[in-house]
């Protein structure tokens, strides 16, 4: 079954979030997701207290931006999760704004070259291993987690071009696709991702999670319009869904169908109500997708 998820933006106060975790774990939501956008939250510290108010809901960070932090860090802050909230925290890593990285004077010359090393590193801490490595931009003398995860995390890059696509592929454990892609978009990411993992010699699974911008309501049409106007992809073709349930619901039909195995729906920037837009994905929306 398609896994479908919601985002709580960090355009909307951090107060905001614990009412709208709590309606996400009552109404059965299976996953919500939070980003670490330059400078609005932080995405560990919210996602923490995101699982420490609710039971059931995975939460989900898209992303933490690796120029920003030490390998070493992210392996604790992953781990420590893990054991507190098994199987419900799930981590994504990426790239993050190359403008806002070089705002707090991170900005690497090789991004890619960066991405590989820190998931290289990453999930070798996170299987309990000694890491020593000397790469470019990470490094590590015999660091081991005193405290590793009990049982396997999964790793998901954030990914857009193709070559950060098949990075991923190669070494992350699943891949989060932005409200930029469209279904074509998803199938083009597969096929890229699916080629570098046979190249890796790699057989296990490996989810893609994608973003879609969705707005319901009497003003929904306006509202998306407005966000891929502020984006610069009002362009772009099948980006985006306005409309009742059944309209969204399509809308993930069609994502899930280009090879998404989880879509996240994402409301706009001015979403009026962000607590009655996640009881319309987890009581409207859900029931109507396969």
């Amino acid at each position: 079954m398609t896994g479908l998820g919601m985002v709580f933006r960090p355009q909307l106060p951090p107060e905001r979030l614990r009412e709208v975790a709590r309606i996400a774990d009552d109404t059965g939501l299976e996953e919500l997701w939070l980003w670490e956008d330059c400078f609005l939250e932080g995405g560990v510290s919210t996602a923490a207290a995101a699982l420490a108010w609710t039971e059931r809901v995975r939460v989900g960070i898209g992303l933490l931006p690796v120029p920003l932090r030490n390998v070493a860090v992210t392996a604790m802050e992953a781990a420590s999760l893990e054991r507190m909230f098994p199987g419900r925290a799930i981590l994504t890593v990426g790239h993050g704004v190359q403008d806002w990285m070089g705002q707090v004077g991170a900005r690497a010359a090789s991004p890619l070259t960066l991405l590989g090393e820190h998931l290289d590193a990453l999930r070798a801490l996170l299987r309990g291993e000694r890491v020593s490595v000397s790469g470019r931009y990470v490094r590590l003398d015999d660091v081991g987690l005193d405290w590793p995860p009990v049982r396997p995390l999964d790793v998901l890059a954030g990914a857009t071009g193709p070559r950060t696509l098949s990075l991923s592929g190669a070494k992350a454990d699943g891949t989060l696709l932005t409200a930029s892609t469209s279904p074509d978009g998803v199938r083009q990411a597969r096929r890229i991702i699916d080629e570098a993992r046979r190249e890796a010699g790699r057989g296990e699974p490996h989810r893609i999670v994608v973003y879609l911008l969705a707005a319901t309501g009497p003003d929904a049409s306006a509202r998306l319009h407005t966000e891929l106007v502020a984006e610069g992809l009002e362009s772009v073709p099948d980006l985006g869904v306005a409309g009742d349930a059944g309209a969204v619901a399509k809308a993930v039909q069609r994502m899930a169908e280009a090879g998404a195995d989880t879509v996240v729906l994402q409301p706009t920037a001015d979403e009026p109500d962000p607590e009655g837009f996640v009881r319309f994905v987890a009581e409207q929306v859900r029931p109507l997708v396969s």
